[in-house]
């Protein structure tokens, strides 16, 4: 079978020299032979030195996605295969796989693909024309991999209804791949029951990259009194209650997610200390603290405040305040966990961002502990698109 070869400019393919996984659409010369687009492309240097294997998509500013570096890699359902089971056994290695995700894509060396597992449910969303032919050679590899390890997946549900699609020409896809189940799933991470919306819920259903962070908090709740702020289903505060907080108080503005978190509440026997409340948090806080509220544990864990780097000033004014607000409701001594899910807020800058928020609050920060997302979302080093959770453990304590 032959392939089209795409031949990149002299000078360009920075990024997957440096071991990236993209190629935009400025830094190719020239394509040779016939495609369509998502078919599997050969890459080579201006030089026509092999540079490996890739989904070529013109649509999109992501000309080429990555898919192999070797030059005898052959692109057939026993690669896809190879790459899930090394996904499946890299999870079993590093974290509980209860309820996990198992593809992430590049990290994963399956661009463009998401596969969450929660219990025997898995979920998927197809973020890439050329991964997306292979979708369901993927899916079917995947059950049969856990087959073998004695899991028998009751149900595939696919998620692919983020507007990305929309720069790869493809349109939204939402439903059942294969038969219909019900779509309230029940699992358990840290002890925490949760009832997960695979259907409706944010994303795939539910935010597996938390799992060890809120793992985190458990030693800093016991007998304390705890805030946890954008909530969504209560992860955060629920975990706090089991841990044996006295009283917890979770804030999120969809009312929606307020109401699944109180079903969770109850789920665990915690509503006579975890109580939930729908307001603004902007606007929250704030009245507060005019009541003279404090808090041992106030946990901050927003929403992508940008999604591009055009909106990263307003980005990092809504950090400031919120991180200031937050800190303001601490008691002295008390904790502050705080995080930004934003890939285009790096590192560095969101730490200086809560530098600045301190000084607002006239506080001084300890710094307990730094994590980021749970392994199961690796960050493969160089395709830096999969580092994007920043999460801190600061202790509060007044000017001295």
């Amino acid at each position: 079978m032959s392939y089209a070869k795409v031949i990149l400019k002299k000078g360009q393919g920075r990024t997957i020299k440096a071991g990236g996984a993209w190629i935009y659409d400025n830094e190719i010369d020239r394509i040779d032979g016939a495609f369509e687009n998502g078919d599997v492309v050969e890459v080579a240097d201006f030089d026509s030195y092999p540079m490996g294997w890739g989904f070529i998509n013109t649509k999109s500013t992501i000309t080429v996605r990555m898919l192999s570096r070797k030059k005898d890699a052959v692109i057939d359902e026993e690669f896809f295969e190879a790459r899930v089971r090394d996904a499946w056994e890299y999870r079993k290695s590093v974290i509980d796989t209860s309820s996990c995700r198992i593809i992430f894509g590049e990290a994963d060396f399956l661009p463009g693909l998401v596969i969450d597992k929660f219990e025997d449910v898995l979920v998927v969303e197809s973020l890439a024309l050329g991964i997306d032919r292979w979708k369901l050679v993927i899916i079917d590899a995947l059950k049969k991999i856990l087959k073998e390890d004695g899991i028998a997946i009751r149900g595939v549900y696919e998620r692919s209804d983020a507007k990305v699609r929309q720069k790869e020409g493809m349109e939204s896809a939402k439903g059942f791949i294969g038969d219909e189940f019900d779509t309230e799933v029940e699992i358990v991470e840290n002890g925490v029951h949760y009832f997960v919306d695979v259907k409706d819920g944010q994303k795939t259903g539910f935010f597996l990259d938390q799992k060890n962070n809120r793992a985190a908090i458990h030693k800093l709740c016991k007998d304390k009194k705890v805030l946890d702020c954008f909530t969504h289903t209560g992860s955060f505060a629920l975990n706090a209650g089991i841990a044996g907080a006295s009283s917890v108080l979770g804030v999120d503005a969809s009312e929606l997610a307020v109401e699944q978190a109180k079903k969770n509440a109850v789920l665990n026997h915690l509503e006579d200390r975890v109580d939930f409340t729908c307001a603004d948090v902007f606007e929250l806080l704030p009245e507060l603290e005019a009541k003279g509220e404090k808090y041992d544990v106030v946990i901050l864990d927003p929403p992508a405040f940008t999604k591009s780097r055009n909106s990263i000033k307003q980005a990092v004014k809504g950090y400031r305040e919120i991180n200031i607000r937050g800190l303001k409701l601490v008691k002295n001594g008390g904790y502050l966990c705080t995080c930004s899910c934003s890939h285009f807020m790096d590192p560095d800058l969101f730490a200086k961002t809560i530098r600045e928020a301190s000084v607002g609050a006239h506080k001084r920060l300890r710094q307990v502990e730094f994590r980021t997302q749970g392994p199961d979302h690796p960050i493969l080093w160089a395709a830096d698109s999969g580092y994007y959770l920043k999460f801190y453990i600061f202790q509060v304590v007044d000017e001295k």
